[in-house]
């Protein structure tokens, strides 16, 4: 999965959806970071799919996905 260049992440309590893409940087734990167009959201992905949400801004709190789903 380490190639994946898209991920929609679904979030339990909202029951949002949202589309993240691969950026050039990686988050603290040397998996890349994927970002909302926004830019926004963001999250460091690792091979299995396991997700932690990177805050893009003071005071973010972000809920943490349900699931990962790579994206063709």
């Amino acid at each position: 999965m380490g190639s994946v260049e898209r991920y929609e992440l679904t979030f339990p309590v909202s029951g949002d959806s949202i589309v993240v893409t691969r950026t050039d940087r990686t988050g603290a734990g040397g998996h890349p970071v994927y970002a909302d167009e926004t830019g926004i959201v963001q999250a460091e992905i690792n091979d299995e799919g396991q997700v932690r949400m990177v805050a893009s801004g003071g005071h973010q709190r972000h809920d943490v996905p349900s699931r990962a789903t790579p994206l063709p």
